[in-house]
């Protein structure tokens, strides 16, 4: 099952003739959830050949204008590629508010159903969504406005099987192979039955993708955001500016990769949400500073690509 990652876009505070505002888009097989959706989000999908109308759901992680001015455009695009799906919305408070405000005023057109789930306490984390096979977890972060990150996670799966295993069992090659696979056990012409632990390696973890921005570093954040095969966090500053950065919330590149040091069994660790201060070739000041703590850093750029492969020797 293919997941993938794809950056719509990585400035922040405002947008840049090469840099749009903040928003990922993450497809799962063939389903697509978006996070966060600046200025720039359609320009982007459009670009990616993303097929916007299969957006299952989006999450809003705070009601700053640069994480959701990309937001009207899309609720209207929609409704010009024949949508029958409802579209779901999650964010923190006041995002029922901007979107229902936002509808009154450009008296949009919109002819599918738009659900907006605001999180009852931000405050505390907790499940947001749940898929097949995964759901998608929110939890505080600190900001100038009540703000929230996320992380999709996989469930466990089942280990890997071993046919060597399941014939010295004497389960016959066929269907009951394919249901040990599955985790179930199995009864033989005998009467015996295999439990899928006799064929099967220990489970295997799932995936795990993180978004993360616009907070300051909390203890907390490294709990939430350990074991994730991908971490989107914000870097908005260098530490020479660090004081502009506590000051507006908001964390530093090195902050980003002492917060993925710090937690257990990060992969890789992309920045985002750039102060428009620096330049493109400025920004590698940023990852100079990600990487004294954590090498598996790198520069998020728009329409960046980034595969998600399962790790088949965890677990």
């Amino acid at each position: 099952m293919t997941m993938e990652a794809f950056i719509l876009g990585c400035g922040g505070m405002m947008p840049l003739p090469n840099r749009h505002l903040t928003s990922m888009l993450l497809r799962r097989e063939g389903e697509l959830f978006l996070f966060d959706c600046g200025e720039g989000t359609q320009v982007s999908l459009r670009a990616l050949n993303l097929k916007w109308k299969k957006i299952s759901a989006i999450f809003i992680t705070h009601t700053h204008a640069d994480h959701v001015t990309g937001l009207p455009g899309m609720l209207m695009l929609s409704a010009q590629v024949e949508r029958d799906d409802p579209l779901y919305i999650y964010g923190p408070p006041r995002v029922r508010e901007y979107v229902e405000m936002t509808r009154r005023v450009l008296e949009m057109y919109i002819d599918y159903d738009i659900v907006v789930k605001e999180i009852a306490s931000p405050d505390k984390p907790g499940t947001v969504y749940e898929g097949d096979g995964f759901l998608v977890r929110h939890f505080p972060a600190r900001h100038t406005r009540t703000c929230v990150g996320y992380s999709l996670v996989e469930h466990e799966r089942t280990g890997v099987f071993h046919p060597e295993r399941a014939i010295e069992a004497g389960v016959p090659r066929g269907p009951l192979w394919g249901a040990l696979q599955n985790g179930s056990s199995v009864t033989l012409e005998d009467g015996r039955v295999v439990p899928p632990e006799d064929v099967l390696g220990p489970p295997r973890p799932g995936r795990k993708v993180t978004f993360l921005t616009d907070s300051v570093s909390l203890p907390s954040l490294v709990r939430e955001v350990e074991h994730s095969d991908l971490l989107i966090c914000e870097g908005m500053f260098e530490e020479s500016l660090r004081e502009s950065a506590e000051s507006k919330k908001h964390m530093t590149a090195l902050d980003a990769g002492r917060l993925a040091a710090q937690a257990e069994r990060v992969k890789k660790m992309g920045l985002i949400h750039y102060s428009p201060r620096y330049t493109d070739r400025q920004l590698k000041a940023l990852l100079k500073e990600a990487k004294r703590e954590f090498s598996g850093s790198f520069l998020t750029r728009d329409r960046m690509h980034i595969p998600i492969p399962f790790d088949e020797h965890a677990g």
